[in-house]
């Protein structure tokens, strides 16, 4: 794995984390019954955007760590995920 390739993973694991870790504990405008006036009702009341920032970041850390792992040291190959030979599929060269 090139560092290229570990960094663009990780970017990708901590933007998905972090979209998860947004919707998590979010109270609505509504919940709380303070609705500001030209806000929608299901608006976030209050978003505390570093904090989800930093659970993502180590959830994150963690979920690319055991992928990293997993392909450095070979447990899962291409050729274990590689179905169209398993399933006797080939080549129509």
């Amino acid at each position: 794995m090139t560092i290229t390739a570990g960094l663009v993973l990780y970017s990708v694991f901590w933007f998905l984390t972090f979209l998860i870790v947004l919707q998590i504990r979010t109270r609505t405008q509504d919940e709380t019954g303070e609705i500001v006036p030209g806000t929608p009702a299901g608006a976030p009341a209050t978003e505390d955007v570093g904090r989800s920032a930093k659970i993502a970041t180590l959830i994150a850390t963690a979920i690319w760590a055991v992928a990293v792992w997993i392909i450095l040291s070979g447990v899962i190959t291409l050729e274990d995920i590689d179905l169209f030979h398993r399933l006797g599929f080939h080549r129509l060269d």
